[in-house]
């Protein structure tokens, strides 16, 4: 089975970086967006995935994200901007709910947050294309 991680970097709104490292993107995307773990992304609205760095061995992942960690703010700016000058975040529409043919986007704001957690814990892909 091929193993993937990720060295990655959540922004706020208004700037405050987060450096991680995880074997999931999606799940540990849709872990700050919806503030699951507490700590300091969910204090600080880190939830908009602006960098990162995908490794196929665990130990590669970790030493990259321990050096992004040293970097100065300006350098690790620069390394988004080379990236993402928008600061867009790629993960904006992850774990959003594919509608069925007799749904309307009105009726996905009605779904219980816990049938959605449910539904995501399962492994269901929940992102629409």
């Amino acid at each position: 089975m091929d193993r993937r991680f990720w060295t990655y970097i959540v922004s706020s709104k208004s700037g405050t970086l987060y450096v991680g490292m995880t074997n999931n993107i999606e799940r540990r995307m849709y872990e700050h967006k919806n503030h699951l773990i507490p700590g300091f992304t969910a204090q600080y609205g880190c939830t908009r995935l602006v960098w990162y760095e995908e490794f196929q061995d665990v130990r590669n992942a970790i030493q990259r994200e321990k050096q992004i960690k040293g970097w100065t703010r300006a350098r690790k700016i620069a390394l988004i901007e080379s990236q993402n000058p928008q600061w867009i975040d790629f993960a904006e529409h992850w774990g959003a709910r594919m509608l069925m043919p007799n749904e309307r986007i009105s009726d996905q704001a009605r779904m219980p947050k816990k049938a959605v957690e449910r539904t995501h814990r399962r492994g269901v892909s929940l992102r629409s294309t």
